[in-house]
């Protein structure tokens, strides 16, 4: 049985005493020096506390109790049955040595100096920060990203760049943690990029309104992302921007909201190539002089694109308001005096155009009902179709529907149905994308003035992307197959990207075993805090052979390179970050944003691997299911055993294949040797992080909290693998000017 304590060292000049550790074990002493000092007065030897008089008894409070459980840990908790002195010693001095480093290193630190030409990139809804890690690891001909600024709106999703990419690997990189709907996301985000050129905007709005795994709700706060993603591309104009989805997305509203986004990628202008446009149709008026009101109404809409958005907001009140005049021209000749100021198809008409004036203030309150909506959790209730039908009535859209009904009432006499009409193709005209406009402005050309429209398209049109297409994960080295959907927009200056190449041949995948089988070492309800050797001819005795067959070594894309390559464990081991950040610090651990300030943090040599508590009953479902290999073929079994369950699926892991996509719960999956759920790291190498990588903050949630709270399991299933991302990001590389 062993004795841990601590005690205090002969002072130096300044009155701090060294605080070391001591273990007394089968007659024999440990002694470790744990790096920190303190006063005498401000030690409480009793209790092994600093007390409160000390400036930094919250964060020495905390080390001193970690160093002394993990020290416990060596006695009581280790998977080896029995440490040499020498092992413990170094074992708690590597714990010692990692809290040294982080005390003596600046948050920004210099990295290794490539030579080539650095791209910077920005990460919109970074979540964990997949799509950042892996356009960090690509290089290509000297070549390399630098990283601006990332973005999203959880603090947890905050708190975990923020310990990755500045303390540990020292970057300047900056987090705004802020909604990309709320008004003033736009300059609060290029105040972060201080002025510098983008070249890259990666990103993933949240897919789970439009999943095919869920319900797809009407007004879901998410459902709009992408245009507002959109708004930061035409701030930014970068060279490159890569949008990430679910492959639901291709079909959703049969493939309306697909079409809806490349028409909205289309309508994004080059600003310098507008009056090219705006002279050309102004010249159709030549020809078409009796669509003069219409041509002018393009001519407006189109000129908003150019503008910022106050000056935008201003050009869509003076628009209304043109159109508004040209109503009430024609009132006085479609009816009487008393009919213009009482009938209610006139004072539908009129009211619509204030509506529409007021078109920003609406579209603002919409998005605080659709958030409050969402808050309350209204869907599949007897509110849903009230708040469902109250949001439609809001949209500019449903406005101009109902002007237009009043019109048919009205029943204007031929001589005034082409105003009527114009007056309604106008308001039509307000609504249109660019996109649009352009195919509205050639229903007002010949044959000839069409071919001159069709060269002004393609010099107006900034970007160039013909169709999103769909990638697997397992085709670049990320040992699961996830199906994801990319929009590659590319600049027209720059290079045209098309797709991704494979890194890897269908029969060189990575496997499930090559990504765990050295982490198959803890138990249920268990924790490890340090690597430990997994030995396969003992664990899987007359299949060890093949087992160790599935081992291949790689490159970091997951090509097989016999000669100098790692295996995929390895990799995820030593890291990926092509010795750029060999001044990185050990990584660490904390639980909040206060527990950083407060300098509360855990350096383990491995983190995120904890095992769920599973009760007896569970794991013997989880073992049946294991045996049989699949959930359906067990339920037979499970019923007679009375282990029957809900749960709507279990995916029992396949050791020779790919998992299939990592979502945010981990209880959805069975280990392939193991009947146990998996732990954050496990989820974690199955998308390609580094072990390097670490999850802050709460491992897991539940019920309401997952509307609100980020957690480790929650970062990891919703995060893009990196080693995709790098994929992208290599071949964005290869093509950019």
């Amino acid at each position: 049985m062993a004795t841990i304590n601590y005690y205090l060292d002969k002072a130096d000049k300044k009155g701090l005493s060294p605080i070391h550790l001591r273990i007394n074990c089968n007659g024999k002493q440990i002694k470790i020096s744990t790096g920190e000092k303190i006063a005498s007065n401000d030690f409480d030897k009793e209790i092994q506390q600093a007390k409160n008089t000390s400036d930094k008894h919250i964060e020495i409070n905390h080390y001193l109790t970690y160093l002394k459980d993990r020290a416990n840990e060596l006695f009581n908790k280790s998977y080896k049955k029995k440490y040499t002195n020498k092992e413990i010693k170094e074992t708690l001095n590597n714990y010692v040595s990692a809290y040294k480093e982080d005390h003596n290193v600046n948050i920004l630190r210099e990295q290794i100096s490539l030579y080539g030409k650095p791209f910077t990139f920005v990460d919109l809804f970074a979540g964990a920060g997949g799509f950042s890690e892996g356009f960090i690891q690509a290089e290509h001909n000297n070549k390399f990203f630098d990283f601006l600024v990332a973005n999203d709106i959880n603090e947890n999703c905050e708190l975990t760049h923020v310990v990755r990419y500045n303390h540990q690997l020292g970057l300047d990189a900056e987090f705004l943690c802020q909604d990309i709907t709320e008004p003033d996301f736009l300059d609060n985000l290029l105040s972060k990029i201080k002025g510098k050129k983008v070249d890259v905007v990666c990103g993933g709005p949240p897919c789970q309104s439009f999943s095919l795994a869920g319900k797809r709700k009407k007004f879901d706060k998410k459902d709009d992302l992408f245009s507002h993603y959109l708004e930061v591309i035409k701030v930014l104009q970068p060279k490159y921007f890569v949008m990430e989805n679910v492959k639901g997305i291709l079909t959703k509203e049969k493939g309306k909201i697909k079409e809806l986004i490349l028409k909205e990628i289309n309508s994004i202008v080059d600003i310098k190539e507008i009056p090219k446009l705006t002279d050309f149709i102004n010249g159709l008026k030549k020809t078409k002089k009796e669509d003069d009101f219409l041509l002018d109404c393009l001519v407006k809409r189109i000129e908003i694109e150019q503008y910022s958005e106050l000056k935008a907001e201003n050009a869509k009140e003076v628009y209304i308001k043109t159109v508004e005049a040209k109503f009430r021209k024609l009132t006085p000749e479609i009816v009487d005096y008393k009919t213009s100021k009482t009938d209610e198809r006139i004072s539908t008409i009129r009211h619509g155009f204030n509506l529409l004036i007021r078109n920003k203030e609406w579209e603002k309150l919409k998005r605080d009902i659709i958030r409050e909506k969402d808050y309350c959790n209204i869907d599949n209730d007897y509110f849903v179709d009230s708040f469902t039908n109250f949001l439609t009535e809001l949209d500019a859209n449903e406005i101009i529907l109902k002007i237009e009904e009043a019109f048919k009432q009205l029943k204007v006499s031929t001589i005034h149905k082409k105003t009527c009409n114009d007056i309604l193709t106008a308001l039509k005209i307000y609504t249109l994308n660019t996109d649009d406009c352009l195919n509205l402005a050639k229903e007002f050309c010949d044959e000839t003035q069409n071919l001159e429209l069709n060269n002004i398209v393609s010099d107006i049109r900034l970007y160039k992307i013909e169709a999103p297409f769909v990638v697997n994960s397992s085709n670049y080295g990320v040992p699961q197959n996830r199906e994801r959907v990319l929009f590659i927009g590319c600049r027209k200056d720059q290079n045209f990207i098309s797709e991704i190449p494979a890194t890897v041949k269908e029969e060189e995948k990575v496997s499930v075993f090559e990504a765990l089988y050295d982490l198959d070492f803890i138990g249920n309800d268990d924790e490890a805090h340090r690597y430990e050797l997994v030995d396969i001819s003992k664990q899987y005795n007359g299949t060890a052979k093949k087992m160790s067959g599935l081992l291949k070594h790689r490159n970091i894309d997951g090509k097989p390179n016999i000669t100098n390559g790692k295996t995929f464990s390895d990799w995820s081991k030593n890291g990926r970050l092509n010795g750029r950040f060999k001044n990185a610090s050990k990584p660490f651990y904390v639980k909040s944003t206060e527990a950083l300030k407060n300098g509360e943090k855990v350096f383990d040599v491995l983190h995120n691997h904890k095992t769920s508590k599973q009760n007896d009953d569970v794991l013997k479902r989880l073992e049946i299911i294991l045996k049989e290999g699949d959930y359906k073929k067990a339920q037979s079994k499970l019923n007679k055993c009375g282990l029957s369950s809900n749960k709507r699926n279990y995916n029992v892991l396949c050791p020779e294949k790919q998992s299939p996509t990592v979502m945010t719960i981990p209880d959805d999956y069975i280990h392939y040797n193991t009947p146990r759920a998996l732990t954050v790291r496990e989820m974690a190498r199955l998308q390609s992080f580094d072990d390097s990588f670490v999850f802050q903050g709460k491992r897991s949630t539940g019920g309401n909290n997952r509307k609100t709270e980020v957690p480790q399991y929650t970062l990891v299933g919703n995060a893009v693998p990196p080693l995709l991302a790098r994929a992208v990001a290599t071949e964005i590389l290869k093509n950019i000017k």
